[in-house]
């Protein structure tokens, strides 16, 4: 174990100079004082390294950790198992981003890593298989999670039972990877009037391992995205939408999963895809807005209300698209602002349902004026995008009054560029003025 220590330390980069470290690292001291000040030693080098790392002075770090391994090699009363793990996931960081760390030096380390702890084998590997793939080696990934199924070493335990099954899944996301390759090699083939019996047999092949691989991870309660994806992908090119669907049902709904926004947009999609009533449409986007109001899709939903003959819809409709751009991430969002202007706009129009939007600008009135309406975003937005700019003064406009900041300044400055629609927004906010004022209170 001893000698694998120092390999690791020797898979990093040389030791070239230690920045002065206090006198304690170096003392020679009595047995009980070896503990106490190796303890001492090994925290203090462990907050350099970590100093190291967060100023990314990886060269300093390599140093540090070469040190902290020799001490470790020296102290025969040391425990492996906190610093093994330590040199692995602080080791793994400096050779992710040394300047002189390469992709053999890498993969030395991690073999050795693999032999210091059986309880984080499995971890190892998929570390590893995630540099490999970032580093565009994919076969050499998927060789390295396929040795790593073939792991065996005493009784399983329940974590390493998970941790297998995730193994297994990042294998059958590359068999999905495989089998996308094909499929797109044997469309071209159709295209051309082609025909090879050996690509498609190997695509086939290709998807019976990652749909057996990607189904079983997707049992377990978590956050399983790209292989939920990937199955239903695979489910859906040959014909299976039913068992598709309560994949992603079930994914979206089951209480045992964690609240997922990603799983109701897949759901969504899907069900978009496949010409599904506008009630479950609604009904799907109704629990996305439940958990992310500000989420891009609520623009598809307010139109989809907007449309509806039930008044119910339509006011809900409104409370979306108020609340979407209630964040900084909708705030210079043409679609949304177009969405709640033409809405406004139908409702000043016809004087019914204005207290619709007094209940949902009451909440807002305190906020609102300098979020959104102040003379420097009036400025701003006439300099950068002018539709934008007028979407937002419609609005503003009505909720505010001829008189408020934004409205002034971009219908002075619209006219004065002699901007037709500008010059409309204007006669429409004056117009308008007594409807105005019911709906600001003032």
């Amino acid at each position: 174990m001893d000698g694998l220590v120092a390999e690791a330390g020797s898979a990093l980069l040389p030791a070239l100079h230690l920045p002065c470290l206090p006198q304690h690292f170096y003392r020679a001291a009595s047995s009980h004082e070896h503990k106490s000040s190796f303890k001492k030693s090994k925290e203090v080098c462990l907050s350099y390294i970590q100093d190291a790392i967060l100023q990314k002075q990886w060269k300093r770090a390599a140093e540090f950790l070469t040190f902290y391994i020799e001490s470790i090699e020296k102290d025969y009363s040391v425990e492996y198992m906190g610093p093994s793990e330590i040199i692995w996931r602080v080791g793994t960081e400096i050779l992710c981003n040394h300047s002189r760390g390469s992709i053999g030096e890498f993969n030395s380390f991690m073999e050795q890593m693999k032999t210091l702890g059986v309880k984080r084998y499995l971890k190892v590997c998929l570390e590893h298989a995630f540099h490999l793939l970032c580093n565009g080696l994919i076969d050499e990934a998927y060789q390295n999670l396929s040795l790593a199924e073939s792991w065996r070493f005493g009784e399983q335990t329940t974590a390493q039972d998970k941790e297998m099954k995730l193994v297994q899944a990042y294998r059958g996301l590359l068999d999905y990877y495989s089998w996308s390759k094909q499929k797109n090699t044997l469309l071209e083939y159709e295209k051309e009037g082609l025909e090879d019996s050996s690509v498609e047999r190997e695509m086939h092949s290709c998807f019976r391992k990652a749909a057996m691989s990607l189904k079983e991870i997707i049992k377990i309660p978590g956050v399983w995205d790209l292989f939920v994806k990937s199955y239903v992908d695979l489910l859906e090119f040959y014909g299976d939408h039913q068992e598709a669907r309560e994949v992603l049902s079930e994914y979206a709904y089951n209480s045992k999963f964690p609240s997922n926004p990603n799983a109701h947009v897949y759901f969504y999609q899907f069900l978009k895809r496949h010409g599904a009533s506008k009630k479950s449409l609604v009904s799907a986007l109704k629990i996305l807005h439940d958990i992310v109001p500000s989420h891009e899709l609520m623009i598809d939903f307010n139109i989809m209300l907007q449309k509806s003959k039930k008044r119910k819809k339509r006011r809900l409709g409104l409370e979306v698209i108020f609340a979407a751009l209630d964040y900084a991430g909708t705030k210079e969002n043409i679609k949304a602002w177009s969405c709640l202007a033409r809405q406004v706009k139908q409702i000043v129009i016809s004087e019914k349902h204005l207290d619709w939007i007094k209940e949902e600008w009451n909440s807002r009135k305190d906020w609102w004026p300098a979020f959104h309406f102040s003379r420097y975003s009036a400025k701003r937005n006439w300099q950068e995008n002018e539709s934008l700019t007028y979407e937002k003064a419609l609005v503003a406009g009505v909720l505010l009054g001829k008189d408020c900041k934004y409205f002034k300044y971009v219908s002075h400055q619209g006219c004065k560029a002699q901007v037709k629609r500008f010059r409309t927004l204007k006669k429409f906010v004056n117009r308008h003025g007594p409807v105005c004022l019911r709906i600001s209170g003032l």
